[in-house]
């Protein structure tokens, strides 16, 4: 006799996973050089989850005390009929917090819609100010183009923005200043990412280029004065958050090398083909797509294979910032 669900999802390590990241396509318009190499091979579309399956995903995982559920990419915008199971999920129960990450590319056109369809917070990348250098780290990116997004996002009102940045020693650190400001002036928050050692791309050499989140703080420490804000129940995620005095943004620090938060991980990521991956950092993974096309599927079998599959979660990953990555996905793959 098969036992109850539970009604929230726990790992072995007794770590409650309540947030998760879905990824509804591994395309994206652009090529920025620490997600993807420049030429690409996507996924099969018959690979890739219908809305349809992402939403029986989103729905399960929401009765086993998910609460938060961001989308990802890829770019998950230039999914076709996207804003479909967005409105979907903005109505499912028990659903706390629906997020998006985002090149911002569309987010001009786009903002309204899904400030309306219930999404409360919007990650977007910006990884340069220059013109120039834009498109050389996104190698199809237009600037303006993302920053009319970002503005159009503040002017949605969604609850949160925030700006996500990864700086490359020697390409942008520069930067790290002015993006700062970028974030103030729009009253935004921003977080600072080390680069991930995620699949073999051809643009830069990560040991040489890494730059620690250290780094980044001794570089805005003339500039800004830097508050550390508590974050006593880890709601923050794996970001480090500092306040600004005089100012509502929020600069945070991500460091998945240099500042290990593997005991703090509540999340588990869902490919765009259906691989439940329980780390970031780590191949273990679930085929969910197989549950959702069997012939004898069920909300039921689907479910118990969520719970199933918090038993291989790891305790943490082990980057290394060496010339061979451990984990051959992608970013987009994997889902950003």
């Amino acid at each position: 006799m098969e036992t109850s669900l539970p009604s929230t999802l726990i790992d072995s390590f007794q770590r409650r996973v309540n947030y998760v990241r879905l990824s509804v396509t591994d395309r994206c318009d652009f090529r920025c050089v620490y997600c993807m190499a420049e030429e690409m091979t996507f996924a099969p579309k018959a690979d890739v989850l219908s809305l349809e399956e992402l939403y029986q995903v989103a729905h399960a995982f929401t009765q086993l005390g998910v609460t938060k559920i961001r989308l990802t990419g890829g770019e998950p915008l230039i999914r076709s009929n996207v804003m479909s199971l967005v409105e979907r999920m903005g109505q499912l129960p028990g659903l706390e917090q629906l997020a998006l990450t985002t090149n911002g590319s569309q987010l001009q056109r786009l903002s309204p819609a899904l400030r309306n369809a219930g999404v409360k917070r919007v990650n977007i990348s910006l990884d340069s100010l220059s013109a120039r250098k834009f498109r050389q780290l996104t190698r199809h990116g237009n600037l303006d183009q993302v920053i009319a997004g970002i503005d159009a996002a503040v002017a949605a009102g969604f609850p949160g923005v925030k700006i996500n940045a990864v700086i490359l020693k020697g390409r942008n650190e520069d930067e790290a200043v002015d993006l700062v400001n970028f974030a103030v002036d729009r009253g935004v928050d921003i977080a600072f990412i080390e680069e991930m050692p995620l699949g073999l791309i051809d643009d830069h050499d990560r040991a040489l280029t890494f730059c620690s989140s250290d780094e980044l703080r001794s570089i805005l420490a003339p500039h800004f004065q830097l508050m550390p804000q508590a974050d006593p129940d880890g709601h923050s995620g794996p970001a480090r958050y500092y306040v600004i005095p005089g100012s509502s943004t929020r600069v945070g620090f991500i460091s998945p090398h240099s500042h290990n938060f593997c005991h703090l991980c509540n999340r588990v990521r869902v490919t765009a083909e259906g691989r439940l991956l329980l780390c970031l950092g780590d191949e273990h993974s679930v085929d969910l797509r197989a549950v959702l096309r069997a012939p004898d599927y069920s909300m039921e079998k689907l479910q118990r294979t969520i719970v199933e599959a918090m038993g291989i979660k790891p305790e943490r990953h082990y980057f290394d910032n060496g010339q061979q990555p451990q984990i051959l996905r992608f970013m987009n793959t994997t889902g950003g």
